[in-house]
């Protein structure tokens, strides 16, 4: 099931999907996600939303990452991927958009239950 949020201080929405989905996952602020993602993208040279930067900020965090089998890739929605891992807290990548998985339910500040996950981290 779809929960609306937006974590972002200001209700924006920025293009920020990365850090909502990082900080609704972990349970940090939006400025705490911010921060770290600015910190490793520092060191990098690299932006703060590239899946380079996001995907070791989620392994420091404890995350492991996951590919979707591609036998299917048009299969697997984010609606779906709910209902196939009902329990846990995930981070999912879609390729153009990130979405944070909590116990079934996909919170996000848009219904986007019909992205068509490629990747996904699990948190501990």
């Amino acid at each position: 099931m779809w929960v609306r949020c937006n974590p972002n201080p200001m209700g924006r929405q920025t293009g920020d999907c990365v850090v909502r989905a990082i900080a609704i996952a972990t349970d940090h602020s939006w400025r705490e996600a911010y921060r770290d993602l600015c910190r490793i993208g520092e060191i990098q040279c690299d932006m703060p939303s590239s899946n380079m930067i996001w995907g070791m900020d989620l392994k420091e965090k404890g995350g492991k990452q996951f590919l979707l089998p591609e036998t299917c890739p048009t299969c697997m929605t984010v609606r779906a991927f709910c209902e196939r891992y009902p329990r846990g807290v995930y981070v999912i990548g879609t390729g153009s958009h990130a979405v944070a998985v909590i116990d079934g339910d996909y919170y996000d500040s848009w219904d986007s239950g019909s992205e068509v996950p490629t990747y996904f981290w699990k948190m501990k």
